[in-house]
């Protein structure tokens, strides 16, 4: 006879969830606001109104909750779906428009989880990682925008190599905060601006 499993109930588990949503979402809005060094998992626990033992109990530490934060915002950035629909396209003019798009949409629906990880860098215990975890995936999409770009009709006229750095600097995500936040540009003016400078410096 095979033991029983333990009976897990759907509501405690949605319940679950619900809260750690909660507190990541809240630990995210403090982390970009005031930097990661000044938060405690007490302001998070205030923030989301549980005790601190929750957080502990539902994301883990600080640290596990900012890695956390990382992992869900890059799943929740569209990057996947956004490369599958540039990949198709079989035109560079196309392709970039929609990088730019696609690129644009990310960054803005994930400012502050980007905020919260710049502020982060510079006091986290390894920053390096912490950055490399951020943005890996999205430097090697655009390392495959690059490669697409190349095995059209009409490529771009750097090489491949050179491609990919440059839609990293254009469309990764410091060039987009250094025209909308640093500079006070609004996304629609940014995207306009760094789709129309790819066109022009990329294509022949």
């Amino acid at each position: 006879m095979s033991p029983k499993r333990p009976y897990v109930s759907p509501l405690r588990a949605e319940g679950a969830a619900r809260t750690r949503d909660l507190i990541l979402s809240q630990a995210t809005a403090l982390f970009a606001e005031r930097g990661y060094g000044r938060v405690a998992v007490a302001d998070i626990a205030s923030a989301a109104g549980v005790a601190p033992k929750t957080v502990f109990a539902s994301v883990g530490s600080k640290g596990d909750i900012l890695y956390r934060i990382v992992d869900e915002g890059v799943k929740a950035s569209g990057y996947r779906e956004a490369m599958d629909e540039v990949l198709a396209l079989r035109t560079p003019e196309a392709v970039l428009a929609a990088l730019a798009r696609g690129t644009r949409v990310g960054n803005e629906s994930q400012f502050a989880v980007h905020e919260a990880i710049r502020k982060a860098l510079p006091v986290h215990e390894d920053g390096e990682a912490l950055w490399e975890r951020a943005t890996a995936a999205y430097r090697d999409a655009l390392r495959a925008v690059a490669g697409h770009l190349h095995t059209l009709e009409t490529p771009p006229t750097c090489s491949q190599g050179e491609t990919a750095d440059l839609l990293w600097c254009w469309f990764g995500p410091l060039g987009w905060r250094a025209l909308v936040v640093e500079s006070g540009w609004t996304w629609d003016r940014a995207e306009q601006i760094l789709h129309r400078t790819a066109v022009r410096t990329l294509l022949p």
